[in-house]
């Protein structure tokens, strides 16, 4: 073999390697820079300062929860559910397709996380939030290992809804299904 190619070859391969091993790092690295991007807001920050902001650029940590009889809503406020006939039903990429009862939900492991809500333009609400995660229905659901997407749906009817969040965002926690906020359980 020609000792320029060998050379060449090896070089190459040497830089794949170096990639393939330090691609986490470098991703750790600029999601580390992410972070520290995101504004911290001070204790008492007005929520009303916040409708026009993202709120995947901003740290709430400081941030205190508001009283539920402070939330605003915006949508289908007025839609029913029989909680009794109501069931969850996970579908798709899984090995095994089923159905949850809304108190088999919650005998599910709970997570809380206090999450920033904001309407562009109309409101915020900064709430303690409690609910089920996504990737333990995942867990119980034996998922395919090839999802590249989580898509929720309903209410069923005229106005029915559709969302669809990236996996990435599902396996870090991001996306949980709440039930409760602030202590209250949510309306049916």
């Amino acid at each position: 073999m020609n000792p320029r190619r060998s050379f060449f070859n090896i070089i190459f391969r040497l830089t794949a390697g170096m990639l393939f091993f330090w691609n986490p790092v470098v991703s750790f690295i600029r999601q580390a820079y992410a972070q520290s991007k995101r504004i911290i807001l001070p204790k008492g920050t007005q929520l009303t300062s916040l409708v026009d902001k993202n709120p995947a650029d901003l740290d709430t940590r400081n941030l205190e929860v508001i009283p539920l009889k402070q939330f605003e809503t915006m949508g289908l406020t007025d839609h029913k559910t029989d909680l009794d006939t109501w069931r969850l039903k996970v579908t798709g990429e899984v090995k095994k397709k089923w159905e949850l009862t809304y108190n088999q939900i919650l005998e599910l492991p709970t997570i809380e996380k206090n999450v920033l809500l904001i309407c562009p333009g109309f409101f915020t609400n900064h709430g303690r939030w409690k609910g089920i995660s996504v990737t333990e229905l995942f867990k119980l659901a034996e998922a395919e290992s090839d999802i590249t997407h989580v898509t929720f749906r309903g209410p069923p009817g005229r106005y029915e809804k559709t969302e669809q969040f990236p996996i990435a965002e599902v396996a870090a926690n991001k996306i949980f299904l709440a039930y409760a906020v602030n202590g209250q359980v949510l309306p049916p």
